[in-house]
């Protein structure tokens, strides 16, 4: 089959030199990433005049980064905020959509029913007609009578409210899978087409899928305005749609750590959603039944699902596959455990499973040398892009904060009686002062984005809420550069990562 290579996870599912080649791809994220750091510490004793010149340098790209992104930023809240006080429903009246079905897929595995309920609540609010919707709870067969429990009593209560409910249980020990949420919603998808879409007789390409977690929590006019950029796209079975991902549903109730990691992600994704070249999915998605029936489905047998079905797609269809964004929000939940250790602990593994996201980068690597269809040009582009990203995530963080102070204590006296040694400790603080400054814009947009106050929260909440970005130094390096550098270690010596499970639930306020 000329796609086969398209379901590969790691270099275990190759053989012969086909399995050297994606072990090769495999390490290539972390030799980049330690090799930058290696670099810095060595040329830092041997050459510290030259690192010192270079880390003025890169000093005065991050604040030309930071102020490119942060443009990107401010943007999208205005496009954002733009969209989310819009008459999707009107801005439909010129189209026919009548014939379009939205179908929710639900992954859960031991979530509080309150978890379910909140979500399965949002949807009913929402604005799109409930007699054109088809609601599937895919629960994992490991998780128990409880799952099931919890399952077969949320379909009694609301099943009535839509044209279809449909709970699937999704076996467990099923070969050839990794338990998580890209074999559950696989699974799922294949059931609800076997046992209503088919019987139904309803068109594959008039159906919309929403690949939801557990606690996604739509906004009222999401249904319409994801219709609306579907009826308006111009090849709409060749594109898959992104909402901005807000973590507010207990945004309340977290830690100040755990706020400023959840909104640093969604800051993030509006960037990124400027920069719809390099956008991917990412957690809650929508594509059309078509196009995942076309692709494959996703996999059923590795981690980062969510972004892999764009780089299945991407590779399908050799190139002619794209995101598109829809400035829209949805919000899900802020992690969070019992106690605030327990949030540190939480809070760093949903760190690092995300950015086993580099996962991805040994795949699109491997399947462009199979794929002889995707215009070259194209395949570059795309693969700087995501070495790019992957890089600077955990190198940028650790060259800034800690590896530019090295050649004053590597360096030697001979380079510490040099003028350049006395004014690098000031120019670098002076460029991060600056460059920080993009904290302000950061504390109002995250402020602006908060939901109403609840009445247990004190006033003074607020102003907790804006000094906690005092943080960012602390979080980029221990959530976001030590995440990702584990991440990518993992992966170039093979140590491949297993599905590890969000907790979600409803904690009192913890820190």
């Amino acid at each position: 089959m000329p796609y086969e290579y398209l379901n590969i996870a790691t270099a275990r599912d190759l053989s012969g030199q086909d399995r050297l080649i994606y072990r090769f791809f495999e390490i290539i994220p972390g030799l980049l990433s330690w090799g930058t750091i290696a670099g810095a510490i060595i040329f830092s004793w041997l050459w510290p005049v030259g690192m010192a010149i270079f880390i003025i340098i890169f000093d005065i790209y991050w604040l030309i980064k930071t102020a490119y992104l942060s443009a990107h930023l401010r943007v999208n809240w205005q496009r954002l905020r733009h969209n989310l006080g819009a008459d999707w429903k009107l801005k439909l009246e010129n189209f026919k959509y009548g014939h379009i079905w939205q179908l929710v897929l639900l992954p859960m595995y031991r979530e509080d029913q309150e978890v379910i309920e909140e979500s399965l609540n949002k949807i009913m609010e929402s604005k799109w007609p409930q007699e054109r919707m088809i609601i599937v709870l895919a629960i994992e067969e490991r998780a128990g009578e409880y799952a099931r429990t919890v399952a077969e009593d949320v379909q009694k209560k609301h099943a009535a409210r839509f044209a279809h409910f449909l709970v699937v249980s999704h076996p467990a020990d099923m070969p050839g899978e990794i338990p998580g949420k890209g074999s559950n919603i696989a699974f799922a998808a294949r059931m609800v087409k076997e046992k209503i879409i088919d019987p139904a007789g309803i068109p594959h390409e008039d159906i919309l899928v929403s690949a939801f977690d557990i606690d996604t929590q739509i906004y009222p006019q999401y249904f319409f305005c994801l219709t609306y950029h579907f009826l308006t796209a111009d090849n709409p079975h060749r594109v898959s749609f992104q909402p901005v991902p807000v973590y507010n549903n207990n945004i309340w109730q977290v830690p100040a750590l755990s706020r400023v990691v959840a909104t640093s992600g969604t800051f993030w994704q509006m960037m990124q959603q400027e920069r719809p070249e390099r956008l991917t999915t990412f957690s809650s998605h929508a594509l059309s039944f078509k196009a995942l029936e076309d692709i494959g489905y996703w996999q059923k047998n590795m981690v980062s699902e969510d972004s892999r079905i764009f780089w299945k797609a991407f590779l399908r269809f050799d190139g002619n596959y794209g995101v598109v964004p829809l400035s829209y929000p949805i919000s899900l939940d802020a992690n969070a455990g019992s106690n605030f250790w327990s949030t540190i602990k939480n809070v760093y593994k949903q760190q690092r499973r995300w950015t086993w996201g580099v996962e991805n980068l040994p795949y699109f690597m491997f399947g462009c040398l199979k794929n002889k269809k995707m215009p070259l040009g194209k395949k570059i582009r795309a693969l700087l892009y995501q070495l790019e990203g992957f890089w600077s995530l955990t190198t940028n963080p650790l060259l800034i904060f800690i590896l530019g102070w090295l050649p004053l204590f590597l360096g030697g006296q001979e380079f510490n009686e040099m003028l350049l040694s006395y004014n690098l400790p000031r120019v670098t603080r002076t460029l991060m002062s600056i460059a920080m400054t993009g904290l302000i814009a950061s504390a109002i947009i995250s402020t602006n984005l908060l939901p109403s106050r609840p009445p247990r929260a004190r006033k003074s909440s607020y102003l907790f809420m804006v000094l906690q970005w005092l943080l960012i130094p602390v979080t980029i390096i221990f959530f976001g550069a030590i995440p990702g550098l584990d991440a990518q270690t993992r992966l170039m010596f093979g140590k491949y990562m297993g599905f590890w499970v969000t907790p979600k639930g409803r904690q009192p306020k913890v820190g």
